[in-house]
């Protein structure tokens, strides 16, 4: 009779472990490993031995994070050390909690000690950077079968002849997720600790199974790396058009980021991560991590194609009989995901790669409803409107809260940065400026009111809007400037009702229209004081240049006297 074991992959050669610097210096010393294993492989040691995994009626693998079921962006540490020190961005409204070598160590140990206990270990061998002149090579070590299949998934995958020769990787990550930090140890707050060593090239995730660690820890060490030699890394999605024309899409989370960019006349370069280099655009990524509450096969058919065999589905509820996928229900999380290779999608452009951007839309969902639904940027409103990061929730179900709340993230990704958001900014510029690139700012938020008074802008009406840039309708265009945010909006665009474009005319009320829009500049302001140290990252002409990109808000009792009649005085709309 064939035992149970004897059904399951079997090991892997240690060599190519045993030999490598970072093993030897680590102390890691595994029973038994798993390297690079074909998603079927995974499949089966997930099933055998991680409780809550699943196969859904799709094939792709449900597989569940424990407690954690998103990111701890407080519970990140940089390490502090001399040679890199210089160069990041510390401070109070930095990412990057600072944490000192030995701790960094120690917590390396308490990893690596957890992981030589275990009777297996998965290693993923594999690369980022589509371009072949930046590429790197990572290495993953993980207690969990369903990580392996996630990075799988999420980096470049390698030939077997390149798996062959892999040698020494750039970089590290000991995932030892299922095993608590001590809350003791300097530094530490909780549990969770995910640190990041510069200067040893490795990263330590303790106390999380939250799969997307592993992949925002290599996208922040590529917001050092790349910067370094003159590289853009950007969180953006990015596609091409027929005649090569490249556009990047910025967004937070419910801004259209993903559908946006997700165009089926539109070859997909990446959804997430990528970097702006002399010779174009590449995705750092060999795979795409796609929110999935409330997908729908009708408004996300590529998405919804692409959860197959092979797919990592996190954190959803299912039937228990059919294995059919609830993907409406947040009973565990809003944060439910879908992990899968970028050729999943249908119109994938590989290699990842594209040439100079034409077009960089910076998309807002603006539920205080004062934001054209589309404005062209001069470069200084570019690289303000990029630092701020700009989009707003709309009222939740806390007690009492009524009002939409904006929320600022620098650079669209505030969490990963290493750099001060002046300096990925200042490269923007440069970079957009070198190559005639046109930025622009899509407000997919509300009109006629903000949130609870007005209504969402059609998806209709955004695609109509995205077309025109696409086709350079929007080029030839008459404008006209607003007051305060000075922002250029076209007076007509195919296919989008002119009246909506100038948002002031389809609010009920002028002046409330007003108060509204300088109650937003005023929080832009705010927000940007935060960056008020950026004069010693780009210098202080650079510096005060960013800085006329901004709205020029008015003092409230103005604007509460004067009504519209107030901004007009102040800054009164002009052809552009």
């Amino acid at each position: 009779m064939l035992r149970f074991s004897e059904n399951l992959p079997q090991g892997t050669d240690k060599e190519f472990l045993m030999g490598s610097r970072f093993t030897k210096e680590s102390g890691l010393t595994p029973k038994v490993i798993y390297r690079n294993l074909a998603p079927a492989q995974l499949y089966e040691l997930a099933l055998a031995f991680e409780p809550g995994t699943h196969i859904a009626s799709s094939g792709a693998l449900i597989a569940m994070s424990g407690e954690k079921m998103g990111r701890s962006p407080k519970d990140k540490r940089v390490v502090r050390d001399p040679e890199t020190e210089k160069d990041l961005w510390w401070g109070a409204h930095s990412p990057n909690y600072v944490m000192d070598d030995r701790t960094f160590l120690t917590n390396r140990e308490r990893a690596v000690d957890y992981l030589n206990t275990l009777e297996r270990v998965f290693v993923v061998d594999a690369f980022v950077n589509w371009d072949p002149a930046s590429r790197l090579k990572v290495r993953v070590v993980t207690s969990r079968a369903y990580h392996a299949l996630f990075m799988h998934n999420m980096l470049i995958r390698p030939t077997a002849e390149e798996l062959k020769d892999f040698g020494e990787p750039d970089f590290v990550i000991y995932n030892a997720g299922a095993f608590p930090a001590n809350k003791y140890t300097n530094y530490m707050t909780s549990q969770t600790s995910i640190d990041l060593s510069l200067k040893h090239k490795e990263m330590v995730i303790l106390g999380t199974m939250y799969a997307g660690e592993m992949k925002k820890g290599v996208f922040t060490l590529m917001h050092y790396l790349m910067p370094m030699q003159g590289k853009l890394s950007l969180h953006s999605g990015c596609n091409v058009g027929s005649a090569g024309d490249v556009t990047l899409f910025f967004g937070l989370s419910g801004t259209g980021k993903t559908t946006l960019s997700a165009d089926p006349k539109r070859p997909l370069i990446g959804d997430d991560e990528h970097v702006w280099s002399d010779t174009g655009v590449f995705n750092i990524e060999g795979g795409c991590y796609a929110k999935c509450i409330g997908l729908k096969a009708e408004t996300e058919p590529e998405i919804w194609n692409a959860i197959k065999f092979g797919t990592v589905l996190e954190n959803v509820i299912y039937d228990p009989l059919t294995r059919q996928v609830d993907y409406e229900s947040d009973k565990l999380t809003e944060n439910t995901r879908a992990s899968y290779p970028v050729e999943y999608i249908s119109n994938a452009h590989i290699p990842c790669v594209g040439g100079h951007p034409k077009n960089v839309v910076l998309l807002a969902c603006d539920a205080f409803g004062v934001l054209p639904p589309v404005s062209r940027l001069t470069l200084e409103q570019a690289m303000y409107h990029f630092i701020s990061g700009y989009t707003a929730k709309v009222a939740g179900t806390e007690v009492g809260v009524k009002e939409p709340s904006a929320t600022f993230s620098a650079c669209f990704g505030s969490a990963f940065l290493m750099l001060h958001p002046y300096k990925y900014a200042t490269m923007l510029a440069d970079k957009m400026s070198k190559h005639g690139t046109t930025a622009w700012l899509v407000n997919t938020g509300w009109t006629g009111g903000k949130y609870g008074v007005g209504k969402r802008i059609s998806l209709k009406y955004t695609r109509a809007i995205i077309d025109a840039i696409h086709s350079g309708e929007l080029d030839n265009a008459e404008y006209i400037t607003t007051p305060l945010f000075g922002l250029q909006v076209p007076k007509a665009i195919s296919g989008v009702p002119a009246e909506i474009l100038a948002p002031e005319n389809v609010w009920p009320d002028k002046n409330q229209f007003a108060a509204t829009l300088n109650l937003l500049g005023h929080m832009f302001v705010k927000n940007f004081s935060h960056f008020a140290d950026g004069d010693s990252f780009v210098g202080a002409e650079m510096a005060a240049r960013i800085l006329t990109g901004g709205p020029k808000p008015l003092p409230e009792e103005e604007v509460t006297k004067g009504g519209f009649a107030a901004l007009s005085a102040a800054a009164p709309a002009v052809q552009a």
